[in-house]
């Protein structure tokens, strides 16, 4: 699950479609009913993603500082026209519009987790949706810079993506090239955008759902295990991603997303 998050979360493939089905494969293996999840693996999946988020953090640890320094600078001057300043604004802004959103549609994501062959089947629309944007991209002009526009459009993106099968990096990239960004630039700011919602989501959920005495009988060397795994993959995974789609368009992405979908939900509409 470590090694499956890590790949996934950074890939525009959805990393939480990819969770439901391997949870849901080991499931079925075992001769285990597919039913609501349990606090502890909602927590995995969370201690999951936070591994991810770690990795996010020390790759683009230079741009995060950088941002920050530019923010406190720009309270202290009133002064918010240096780009890294707006780039926070930015960031803030678009994680307000996601956590609007995804709020809105958690009850139906929730219950998605137990329904992987609807899974399949967001999956596959991901996959025409990084197809479309891709066309869309060759016939818009390109710029660099997040507006405050892309920014709500991209958060719109990232506040969908909480249904599992809807990627949220593939969802998010494509925006930014709707938006006329081009790929490695809506790509970083997808990254960015991801640190402030995986972060209160993982302070969020335990904080509401889970008390200390049932925490205490998870199975936490599975749970460290699989986010200290998912870490180091996903760090490796950010590391060639960034480089690949700065030569290569999303179209295999694309491809592989209708291909799973296909899969899973017709396995997934059989088996489960």
């Amino acid at each position: 699950m470590g090694i499956v998050q890590g790949l996934s979360e950074f890939l525009p493939v959805s990393s939480s479609a990819h969770l439901v089905f391997t949870s849901n494969f080991y499931k079925i293996f075992k001769g285990i009913e597919i039913v609501q999840q349990s606090n502890e693996e909602i927590f995995f999946d969370i201690m999951v993603h936070l591994g991810t988020l770690i990795a996010v953090i020390i790759f683009f640890r230079k741009d995060i500082m950088k941002i920050l320094k530019a923010m406190f600078q720009a309270v202290k001057t009133k002064d918010w026209s240096e780009q890294d300043a707006k780039l926070g604004l930015y960031i803030i802004t678009g994680t307000f519009v996601t956590v609007f959103l995804a709020l809105g549609i958690n009850e139906i994501a929730e219950k998605l987790v137990y329904m992987p062959s609807v899974v399949g089947i967001l999956l596959i629309i991901t996959g025409f949706v990084l197809l479309y944007s891709e066309y869309k991209s060759k016939k818009t002009e390109v710029k660099q810079d997040v507006t405050l526009k892309s920014s709500i459009i991209i958060g719109l993106a990232q506040g969908l993506a909480a249904l599992p099968g809807f990627s949220r990096s593939g969802w998010t990239i494509a925006a930014g090239l709707f938006n006329g960004m081009d790929r490695v630039s809506a790509a970083r700011y997808s990254f960015l955008l991801s640190i402030p919602i995986i972060l209160g989501a993982s302070m969020v959920f335990p904080l509401v759902k889970i008390d200390i005495s049932e925490a205490l009988n998870y199975n936490w060397n599975a749970i460290l295990a699989g986010t200290l795994v998912s870490a180091v993959t996903g760090y490796i995974c950010i590391k060639y991603f960034m480089k690949f789609i700065s030569k290569f368009s999303l179209s295999i992405f694309a491809y592989y997303c209708i291909l799973t979908g296909l899969i899973t939900s017709v396995f997934f509409g059989i088996y489960g």
